[in-house]
């Protein structure tokens, strides 16, 4: 039976932030994700998990700057110092809230980048990448990347399963797996059984939303009660992530998750 995180992020953004929490667990929700938690205290969030019995599946290291359009700072070159510091940062946070999955977005490459450029972000993000899990490793925190859409995020360095694989592998840290979001990868490639069967010995997280529009799953191109049931099958046992964008009502749009409570 899958088991599902709100991403508070997306969901219940009628309520401010903090409130997210209670109304998720209002809900039956038993875990939430985000994309960052750096406006808060950690000691605050925490809090808000213990109230409403909730557990932190995951939340994203520090970008580098957001409001600028930046999208993380794996894989950039000259910015090493401060993507270690970023890690030391959610890390301190991770200990407080108990969140053991930490997602580490690559950032954006120039359009038309040469191979040149394109090999030097990579040996970058290699780099980084070792020395987060490294450092992630002795918390028991799984690091994570994600291909995303170049669609959502027009440049973003890392897009398809396979090289999210292949970069995992080359690394080797144990510590170091892909999030796997069905809604990026089918926009990107489809085919999301096979890959979750071929991949799924590195997959560390799952999320999902419908498609074409990141709406709730009960609508779109893809039939989440067969993925549901094959990655049941697999014997995932983590959190399935519901990182989508309420077509009206975050609890009125519900109704698709109550034959698994």
């Amino acid at each position: 039976m899958p088991r599902f995180a709100a991403n508070l992020t997306m969901m219940y953004t009628e309520h401010d932030f903090l409130d997210r929490y209670a109304a998720a667990a209002r809900d039956g929700f038993k875990a939430v994700e985000f994309l960052f938690p750096y406006e808060f205290p950690a000691a605050e969030l925490k809090s808000r998990l213990d109230d409403n019995g909730l557990v932190q599946a995951l939340f994203n290291a520090p970008p580098g700057d957001w409001a600028a359009g930046e999208r993380g700072i794996a894989s950039l070159p000259g910015r090493e110092d401060e993507f270690r510091r970023s890690i030391d940062t959610a890390l301190d946070y991770a200990r407080v809230t108990g969140n053991r999955k930490l997602h580490v977005m690559a950032g954006l490459i120039a359009p038309g980048s040469t191979p040149d450029v394109h090999a030097r972000h990579r040996d970058v993000y290699l780099r980084n990448l070792g020395d987060a899990a490294k450092a992630a490793q002795a918390e028991g925190i799984t690091v994570l990347i994600e291909p995303i859409n170049t669609r959502d995020i027009p440049g973003f360095f890392l897009n398809r399963q396979d090289d999210a694989q292949a970069i995992c592998a080359e690394v080797g840290a144990p510590n170091l797996k892909v999030q796997f979001d069905c809604y990026h990868c089918q926009i990107v490639e489809g085919d999301l059984t096979v890959k979750l069967k071929r991949d799924f010995a590195r997959i560390g997280h799952i999320q999902i939303a419908g498609v074409p529009d990141r709406h709730e799953p009960d609508a779109g191109e893809l039939n989440y009660p067969y993925l549901f049931a094959q990655i049941d099958a697999l014997g995932y046992d983590g959190w399935i992530g519901c990182e989508y964008r309420p077509r009206a009502g975050t609890s009125a749009g519900l109704g698709w998750m109550k034959p698994y409570q």
